[in-house]
């Protein structure tokens, strides 16, 4: 067993964690699974293999930075419910 239960009631203690008697021993048995998977991944021949940042291979996504024309005030403001001609009116939060 990788992790005991003193460890984990410590561990729970600093994240002040509250765990009821009943809820450690399963945590204990789902926390040393996963250490367990964890000693088995870097046990993996990884030599040689690139490092990437995705699954899949990604190209870049995003369009290029071109310059449009915007809607003029009087669209923009059309979109509001209320507006004085230069601004939307919002009423006061405070």
């Amino acid at each position: 067993m990788k992790i005991t239960t003193k460890e984990v009631k410590y561990v729970a203690g600093l994240a002040r964690l509250e765990l009821a008697e009943k809820e450690i021993k399963p945590l204990t048995e789902q926390l040393d699974k996963i250490l367990n998977y964890v000693e088995k991944l870097s046990g993996a021949e990884t030599r040689g293999v690139e490092p990437t940042t995705h699954a899949i291979s990604v190209s870049n996504a995003f369009r290029s930075d071109e310059t449009r024309k915007s809607l003029d005030q009087e669209a923009a403001l059309a979109n509001g419910p209320v507006q004085n001609g230069e601004s939307f009116e919002v009423p006061k939060i405070i």
